[in-house]
């Protein structure tokens, strides 16, 4: 990881809360000209750490009502089941997050939206369980969501 200087930390950080600000706005907010955070923004593209912009949609207004964290046990701990698992679960756009995790009682833990309860079970059953390899499937439901960004954290890379 590179050493950013105050420019570079703080075009992340108005990128992060709003990627369609034009680069004379960007520029002025941060205190440089357009040419060169233009090509600060650039060069932070290039180098991987800005990976793509993206429209965040309201889940709720689109009828998605409803967000289950999905633990997923599997039967074997292979290189081949996982993979298995994973290609099939890359097919499935109910699916916001899939991880490998690690400490509880599961391999996998999955972030679902779906519009309700009725759309989850027919998720469930006709293709979580049956994911070759899947054993156990423990859902918990959210009531209320506290907090939710997509904003990460940039405090550490201060020099």
């Amino acid at each position: 990881m590179e050493k950013f200087d105050r420019y570079d930390l703080r075009i992340l950080a108005e990128l992060q809360k709003d990627a369609r600000i034009s680069n004379q706005d960007l520029a002025e907010r941060i205190g440089l000209s357009p040419s060169p955070c233009s090509r600060r923004v650039r060069q932070l593209e290039d180098d991987g750490y800005i990976v793509r912009q993206v429209a965040l949609l309201d889940r709720k207004k689109l009828g998605l009502s409803l967000t289950a964290y999905v633990l997923i046990g599997m039967d074997r701990h292979t290189p081949d089941r996982f993979e298995h698992f994973q290609s099939v679960i890359h097919q499935c756009p109910e699916v916001l997050e899939c991880c490998l995790v690690t400490g509880i009682d599961a391999d996998y833990q999955l972030k679902v939206v779906v519009p309700d309860m009725d759309h989850y079970q027919q998720f469930l059953l006709g293709q979580l369980t049956r994911i070759e390899g899947v054993t156990s499937v423990r859902s918990s439901f959210v009531l209320n969501q506290v907090v939710s960004s997509t904003e990460l954290p940039l405090g550490h890379l201060k020099s």
